[in-house]
């Protein structure tokens, strides 16, 4: 994969010279209706080329681009990469903008063509060469499958519907009764390249003992964890204080396209904050003029795993809203421990527009660039309805950071009553989560503020 990246990286930074170069070219601008530009224009933007080096490959590795095999469909591969290269355009539009590079938004539009194409061609080389019947041989994993019956022949299944002709499977081991003298009789006359076993029933002692056989023989050993049949949690191994451990995980773990999430939250936020400032200011200004009591409104609400933080919004109530909810409470619409009323009589005149168009959540871009909060994310809720939560499952919505914006607001989230249904959808979010998904929530989220039919 290594060698990939590599390759990727060097691609990728000559896709972006080229992208450059031709859009100085007076005839080739011309042809696409755009303005004359000078190379001059770029020479300030060298440095560029080394953090599209750096995390162009990485952001190819969190859309899963080096994950698909030289056996995988061309639509799935094709699929990664166009997202890996739009993802890689649109951040270096991101940073342009930032960075105020005058870049025309045409090179990054170029480039991501080009990009695309030029990687694709690479893989789809690599692909003729592998597929190749002398390089079938060399890449080809001679394995001994070793488990009971029945997780042998599911083995068998899964490696030929996935592994296809990259993997041979020269012999088996039934790990229940069969002799440890037969899988050494196997590696010595089957030239085997790896051994993988299926200890489900957890016959321990056994797989210690085919463990050091393929170690004394220096043949590749691995062992599938599935000891414990989770509906949720995904497997990963991890070391700890130098030990090995087996993590159940059933949150996104951390990854690249997670460190990725992050710094979109914080150039996101900031950038946010820098474009709307004076938005914000003038809100703030009519609020404390229209109504007494501050501009921000400010109450404590759970983060990630449970830990309590201070989230910030536009006043929409009057200063004595916490008072009269409890008088309210006949009147709640939503099941659950969540308190939502449509027409709720504490909020004021001004309140109504800002909440229609989703402008009092605007200073929670503070949250986001104090890492408390994510630009994408299940909405966090106050402290004391997390506290009244009837089912634990409905707990795991914490597991990640609470979000500015979710699948639940982009879905209607006046129309939603069942706070089942509200948590099903952050668990949908939690399950798929990627971070083309993050974009695609991003970008469904403007037409629902824009025209206001996420209103609560």
């Amino acid at each position: 994969m290594q060698v990939h990246q590599l390759a990727d990286a060097f691609i990728l930074v000559a896709c972006f010279w080229v992208a450059c170069s031709l859009r100085a070219i007076p005839s080739f601008a011309g042809a696409f209706g755009l303005d004359d530009i000078s190379i001059d224009a770029f020479k300030n933007s060298y440095w560029l080329y080394f953090v599209l080096a750096a995390t162009g490959p990485l952001i190819f590795e969190s859309q899963g681009v080096y994950n698909n095999p030289i056996w995988a469909s061309r639509r799935l591969t094709v699929w990664s990469l166009l997202k890996g290269c739009t993802i890689a355009a649109i951040s270096l539009v991101l940073v342009a903008y930032v960075f105020h590079l005058p870049i025309p938004r045409g090179v990054m539009v170029f480039f991501g063509i080009i990009g695309f194409i030029m990687v694709w061609g690479k893989q789809e080389i690599v692909r003729l060469m592998l597929r190749s019947r002398m390089a079938r041989d060399q890449i080809k994993r001679r394995l001994v499958l070793v488990g009971s019956d029945k997780e042998i022949t599911r083995m068998r299944y899964d490696l030929r519907e996935q592994a296809r002709d990259s993997i041979e499977v020269v012999g088996t081991l039934n790990l229940v009764d069969a002799p440890v003298q037969k899988l050494i009789e196997l590696l010595h006359e089957q030239s085997v390249s790896g051994v993988l076993i299926s200890a489900r029933h957890a016959y321990f002692e056994r797989v210690e003992a085919v463990i050091k056989v393929c170690e004394l023989e220096g043949v590749e050993a691995w062992l599938e964890v599935n000891f414990f049949g989770t509906q949720i949690a995904r497997a990963s191994f991890d070391e700890l204080c130098g030990h090995p451990v087996v993590v159940f995980r059933s949150a996104p773990e951390t990854s690249w396209q997670m460190v990725a999430k992050q710094l979109v939250d914080f150039f996101g936020s900031l950038t946010f904050l820098l474009i709307l400032s004076v938005p914000m200011l003038l809100i703030a200004l009519v609020v404390k003029l229209t109504s007494p009591g501050p501009a921000l409104f400010r109450q404590q609400r759970s983060g990630i795993n449970g830990r309590p933080f201070t989230i910030f919004k536009f006043r929409t109530m009057g200063t004595n809203a916490e008072q009269f909810k409890h008088e309210l409470a006949a009147m709640n619409e939503m099941s659950g421990p969540v308190f939502k009323i449509t027409n709720d009589p504490r909020i004021t005149p001004i309140g109504k527009f800002l909440r229609k168009y989703s402008l009092d959540e605007l200073p929670q871009l503070l949250n986001v660039l104090r890492g408390e909060m994510s630009l994408v994310g299940p909405r966090p809720l106050p402290v004391d309805e997390v506290r009244r939560f009837n089912d634990f499952a409905h707990r795991r919505r914490l597991s990640v950071k609470p979000g500015l914006t979710c699948l639940w607001q982009i879905k209607g989230r006046n129309r939603i009553t069942s706070f089942d249904d509200w948590v099903r959808l952050d668990l949908e979010y939690i399950d798929n989560w990627s971070l083309w998904l993050d974009v695609s929530i991003l970008f469904r989220t403007i037409p629902v503020v824009v025209l206001g039919t996420g209103a609560k």
